[in-house]
């Protein structure tokens, strides 16, 4: 089994972290003190140059590595349904299904919707290594929703730029428990890695500036349905801040209560709407995710109660 490529280019929201912490936050399935371990010994390089593991990273930074005797399986390609919202010659937006992991990770190295984009794509950009190739931008396993893919190098650039920029627009539907008093509102919270658990985010007055905005769409008995704008996109974003105000997202097993009234398989959050200038026509394109069905279910059974 071959030696693989990890290497990857430092987006916006790593800027500033510390070698070592910036790929333990880049592919969380690598442990830090293994990461530190292959930084000592040389074996990772920061634009061709070996670094020490306080090197702190600037957006752009080329990061490289190889896995070395430790390996992962050829990513192969697999004939897998997708739901392809939008086309052109520089990206695809895919409609992600509930269940399906983004990428390649470990104890997830098929199935995934990167499996699936190589069958239905010849070309992806290679700028984040061979687990995530298109890859600009991430949802959650359990999230559902629009997600842009990038097809070359060069619109991958041009993509990651305007999510640093914060221009492009996403926005996501939700239920949450309870419900807000006012119609809308703004949540500006920094978030960092859980320091208890490093798989969970947290609010930490040392994490990177996240913003929310919502509005509540409709108010149930126990329950609110809401849409969130982000202004800037961190991990786990919409979760953590809704938890946070007391108002967790439903069927959320990471951040919400583990009391469930409704059978959800996840938490009921939905990538529904995003806008951005196409790098190859240079034009707006905006597009929404049809609701998917299981929602539309939620939603029908908090009417009727």
């Amino acid at each position: 089994m071959e030696n693989k490529d990890l290497s990857f280019e430092v987006p916006e929201e790593l800027a500033g972290y510390r070698l070592d912490k910036g790929i333990s936050e880049f592919y969380e399935d690598i442990s830090r003190s293994g990461i530190v371990k292959r930084i000592k010994d040389g074996e990772v390089t920061v634009n061709g140059t070996v670094m020490k593991p306080s090197y702190e990273l600037a957006e752009g930074d080329k990061v490289s590595f190889s896995m070395g005797a430790a390996g992962i399986p050829d990513i192969e390609p697999e004939d897998i349904p997708i739901d392809i919202l939008y086309e052109d010659r520089a990206v695809i937006v895919v409609n992600k299904p509930k269940g399906m992991v983004v990428h390649p990770a470990a104890g997830h190295y098929s199935h995934t919707l990167v499996n699936a984009l190589m069958y239905h794509c010849r070309d992806l950009s290679g700028i984040n290594g061979v687990l995530r190739p298109g890859i600009v931008h991430r949802i959650d396993k359990d999230t559902t929703g629009s997600l842009i893919v990038c097809k070359n190098d060069n619109a991958h650039r041009d993509v990651a730029e305007q999510l640093a920029s914060h221009s492009i627009g996403r926005r996501y539907r939700a239920v949450i428990w309870g419900g807000f008093k006012e119609d809308e509102g703004s949540v500006d919270l920094p978030l960092a890695r859980d320091r208890r658990d490093r798989k969970k985010m947290a609010v930490d007055p040392l994490g990177k500036r996240a913003v929310t905005h919502y509005r509540v769409l409709e108010r149930f008995r126990d329950f609110s349905y809401i849409e969130c704008a982000l202004e800037t996109g961190r991990t786990h974003q919409i979760r953590v801040h809704m938890n946070h105000l007391g108002h967790p997202i439903l069927g959320d097993e990471v951040y919400g209560p583990r009391k469930a009234k409704l059978k959800t398989f996840g938490q009921t959050l939905h990538a529904y709407y995003i806008g951005f200038i196409s790098p190859d026509t240079k034009e707006k394109v905006e597009v929404t995710a049809p609701i998917p069905e299981y929602f539309e279910d939620i939603l029908r059974k908090l009417r009727n109660q």
